[in-house]
C-alpha cells in the first residue's frame, strides 16, 4: 500500500510537467506558420490585419505578368466541339481563385506590440492598486480586528474571490467605467478602467492568501516583541512581515499571474481597439482580449497568428512569474 501511494504521488507530480510540455508543444506547432511568416518582427509590429505591398524581384514580376497574360487570353469559340465529351476533372480544373492565389502582390501584416503593451500596463495598474489594499485587509483581519469582526469580513472576502469575472466586467462597463470617466475624464472603457477592475478582482484573492500566511506567525514571536516594548506597528513591520514574507510574496505573484491572463472582465472595459493608449484614460487592447474576440472568425494564417499571440502570453507569464519567484524568494 505504501508503494502504491508513493507511485500515485509521483505520477500526480509528473502530470504537471506533462501538461506543461503538451501545452507548449501545441501552442508552438499551431503558431509555427505565423512564426515562419513574421518571425521576431511580430513582437515589434503595431499593425493588425493591414495590407502590405510585397517587394517582388524582377523574376517574380515577369512570372506575374505571364500569369496575367495567360489569364486574359480569350477562349476560342470552337474550344468545345462536343458538350457530351467535355468532362470536368476536379483535380485538373483551374478556377479564378487559383489564379488569384498566384496573383498576390500584397499580404496581411499582423503584430503583437499593441496587445503586449496593453496587457503589461493594465496588469501593472492592477497590482499598484491592489497590493496596498490587499495587505491592509490581511493585516487588519489577522492582527487588529476582533474576532467578531474578522470572521464575517473574512467570509465576505472569500465570497468576493469566488465571483465570476464576467460579473466584474459587466459592473465595470455599466457603473464603474462611467464613474472613473466622470472622475478623471476620458472614455468609459479605457486602460485605466481595465487596470482598476483587474485590481478589484485580485484584491480578495491576494488578501485571503496573505492573511493565511500572516496567521502562521507564532504568537511567541509577537509576544516577545511586545515584551521588549515594541508597538503594534513595529511588531507587524519587523516580526510579522519578515516571518510571513514567502507566503505574502507568493500571493502577490499568483495574483499577478491571474491578472496577466484575465479575459472576460477586461474584454468589457478595455475598449478592444487596436491602438496604443496615449493616456491611461484611452481605450486599447490586450492579448487575452484579442484572442477571445478573434478566434471565431479566424482561419489559416490568421488563426496561426492567434496561436503565436497565445504562445507569447504563455512565455511572458512564465518569465515574469519565474523571475519574480527567483528574485523575491531566493534564499540568502
Amino acid at each position: 500500500m505504501e508503494l502504491f501511494f508513493r507511485k500515485i504521488a509521483q505520477l500526480s507530480a509528473s502530470l504537471v510537467f506533462v501538461i506543461l510540455a503538451a501545452t507548449t508543444l501545441v501552442l508552438y506547432l499551431s503558431a509555427k506558420p505565423a512564426i515562419e511568416e513574421f518571425g521576431v518582427k511580430f513582437l515589434f509590429e503595431s499593425r493588425w490585419g493591414e495590407e502590405e505591398k510585397l517587394e517582388l524581384s524582377p523574376a517574380q514580376l515577369a512570372e506575374l505578368e505571364s500569369l496575367k497574360a495567360d489569364k486574359e487570353q480569350p477562349l476560342e469559340d470552337d474550344f468545345i466541339e462536343d458538350e457530351e465529351e467535355f468532362i470536368f476533372d476536379d483535380e485538373d480544373f483551374i478556377t479564378d481563385d487559383d489564379m488569384d492565389s498566384e496573383d498576390k502582390t500584397s499580404r496581411e501584416v499582423y503584430g503583437a506590440l499593441v496587445p503586449i503593451v496593453g496587457t503589461v500596463f493594465s496588469t501593472l495598474i492592477a497590482m499598484l492598486f491592489s497590493v496596498p489594499i490587499a495587505m491592509g485587509i490581511a493585516v487588519f483581519l489577522s492582527e487588529i480586528a476582533p474576532a467578531a469582526i474578522a470572521k464575517p469580513v473574512g467570509i465576505a472576502i472569500e465570497l468576493l474571490a469566488s465571483i465570476p469575472s464576467i460579473i466584474y466586467g459587466m459592473w465595470g462597463l455599466f457603473y464603474f467605467g462611467p464613474f472613473i470617466a466622470a472622475l478623471f475624464g476620458g472614455n468609459t472603457v479605457s486602460l485605466l478602467v481595465a487596470g482598476l477592475v483587474l485590481g478589484i478582482m485580485v484584491i480578495p484573492f491576494m488578501a485571503a492568501l496573505s492573511r493565511d500566511a500572516i496567521t502562521t506567525v507564532p504568537d511567541m514571536l509577537k509576544e516577545s516583541a511586545y515584551a521588549m516594548g515594541a508597538t503594534k506597528l513595529e511588531v507587524i513591520k519587523d516580526v510579522v512581515f519578515p516571518y510571513a514574507r514567502s507566503g505574502i510574496i507568493g500571493s502577490i505573484i499568483l495574483s499577478f499571474g491571474r491578472a496577466l491572463g484575465e479575459t472576460m472582465a477586461v474584454a468589457f472595459v478595455i475598449g478592444g481597439v487596436y491602438q496604443f493608449a496615449k493616456k491611461v484614460t484611452d481605450p486599447t487592447n490586450s492579448i487575452p482580449v484579442v484572442l477571445a474576440n478573434s478566434f471565431a472568425e479566424s482561419s489559416g494564417l490568421s488563426l496561426s497568428v492567434l496561436f503565436y499571440l497565445a504562445l507569447i502570453l504563455f512565455v511572458l507569464s512564465f518569465i515574469v512569474i519565474a523571475s519574480a519567484k527567483f528574485y523575491f524568494l531566493r534564499k540568502k
